[in-house]
């Protein structure tokens, strides 16, 4: 096994393999055979591994979904993600507070394209000022925000929690 620092992986890797395998555009073999610029073998296998042993719910987060869910809130995963979405899926079983319905994969388009933002708000048949975005990323967030949709920058399960009241967002607190 040959070990790399995150700066030589970004120098060798292919400019473009692992957007196009997010958008859905190659599949896994195709992203084996193409993730280095020279070809040279990946384990795709050991990165999977890998994905899956860093998935875990953020402190306070399973509970705010719990709160939100039990409220009757419509939750979807909006993510730029390959269909290893799974894998996610498998481990923590996210399903049982939201939807995997937005998924770059599946819609072809990434975050922070508006294009993204606006096939969501069509698919849902909403008003995307009657929408609520959350994300890590402060630029998707602003792309958000672009197309008329509320946009909160997740930093902790704490402050999200605060925002969406702040927000009028009803939040049951379950006392277990």
């Amino acid at each position: 096994m040959v070990r790399m620092s995150l700066k030589e992986l970004i120098e060798c890797k292919h400019p473009t393999a692992w957007l196009e395998f997010e958008n859905g555009v190659i599949d896994e073999d195709e992203l084996e055979g193409k993730f280095f610029k020279d070809r040279r073998p990946f384990d795709l296998q050991g990165l999977k591994n890998c994905m899956r042993r860093g998935y875990s719910y953020i402190d306070g987060v399973e509970q705010l979904l719990l709160d939100l869910k039990q409220n009757n809130y419509e939750m979807h995963a909006f993510t730029n993600y390959p269909i290893w979405y799974r894998i996610i899926e498998d481990k923590l079983n996210i399903s049982k507070y939201l939807s995997w319905t937005f998924c770059s994969c599946m819609y072809g388009k990434r975050k922070p394209d508006p294009d993204f933002y606006l096939a969501v708000v069509e698919h849902l048949k909403v008003d995307p000022a009657s929408c609520i975005f959350v994300d890590d990323r402060i630029k998707n967030v602003e792309a958000a925000v672009g197309v008329g949709i509320t946009g909160l920058q997740f930093k902790n399960s704490d402050l999200l929690r605060q925002d969406l009241l702040r927000l009028g967002v009803d939040i049951a607190i379950d006392a277990q």
